[in-house]
């Protein structure tokens, strides 16, 4: 049975979310501290979309900078679910009043061929599954006023995943060195972040393969077909509305979104 602290807290995410009003930290709102509860919060408000009527169509990897892993007190990746209402394509307008307080990162996103069967998989099962690479943008967006979060705090709001841009041309990843690619985002014309495939847990196939093997370990599968955003290539950018982002991925392509402006119909 789950705890009410568990979902007292979800209520409050939920709200938050739909009035586009940041909360204080659940974590000591609700003693939300550890992983494992932080995790059961973000399962009942993603039960709660999905009894809605939302799709599950991919997993994201967060904290894969070790800076920021160093400054939340973990040393590992959480995850959050990507669904059929956050994606959007190049090139398209994120609307008015869909975000609170939106952060704009440059990711490789990779799609998944097959499905990867409950079994913890090894490397090679896992490069075998993934069929292809793609540019990609991730709007992070917490329900925690100012951002001030604790570990339990982002994994409780679904890796503070807001929504996700992702490229138009698939690149094969036995093509590219993925550790190499050079990543420049730029906001308005001026660039405003620039990293590299390293930044993402040393790799980005590394940062998914720890996905992969997570899942796995949870008795959950990464389906055909799902997207998996990797984690951020360099710092997070904070985006009004009017902002233009294009970000430029080196061999892998390039994406871009723009975010309506306020009082557009």
């Amino acid at each position: 049975m789950i705890r009410q602290n568990i979902i007292s807290a979800a209520d409050a995410l939920h709200r938050a979310r739909k009035d586009r009003a940041p909360i204080a930290p659940v974590s000591t709102a609700f003693d939300i501290a550890s992983a494992a509860d932080a995790y059961a919060v973000a399962s009942v408000n993603t039960r709660r979309h999905l009894d809605a009527g939302a799709r599950v169509v991919g997993m994201k990897v967060g904290l894969t900078s070790k800076a920021v892993q160093q400054q939340l007190g973990v040393n590992q990746p959480d995850f959050g679910v990507l669904l059929d209402d956050m994606a959007y394509l190049n090139g398209d307008t994120i609307p008015a009043g869909r975000l609170m307080q939106p952060k704009v990162e440059a990711e490789v996103a990779f799609v998944m061929g097959r499905e990867l069967n409950a079994a913890r998989p090894s490397w090679g099962e896992f490069l075998c599954a993934v069929a292809y690479a793609l540019p990609a943008l991730e709007v992070v967006d917490s329900a925690i006023a100012d951002w001030k979060i604790t570990f339990a705090d982002t994994v409780a709001d679904n890796a503070s995943c807001g929504v996700f841009v992702l490229g138009d041309q698939p690149v094969a990843i036995g093509g590219i060195e993925l550790r190499e690619v050079g990543m420049q985002l730029s906001k308005n014309g001026e660039i405003a972040s620039v990293g590299t495939g390293a930044a993402c847990l040393g790799h980005p196939l590394r940062a998914a393969y720890w996905l992969a093997c997570t899942m796995a370990e949870r008795g959950e599968k990464l389906a055909a077909g799902a997207i998996v955003l990797s984690g951020a290539l360099g710092p997070m950018v904070p985006v009004s509305p009017g902002d233009l982002v294009h970000a430029d991925l080196g061999a892998l392509g390039s994406v871009s979104c723009k975010f309506e402006p306020k009082g557009q119909p």
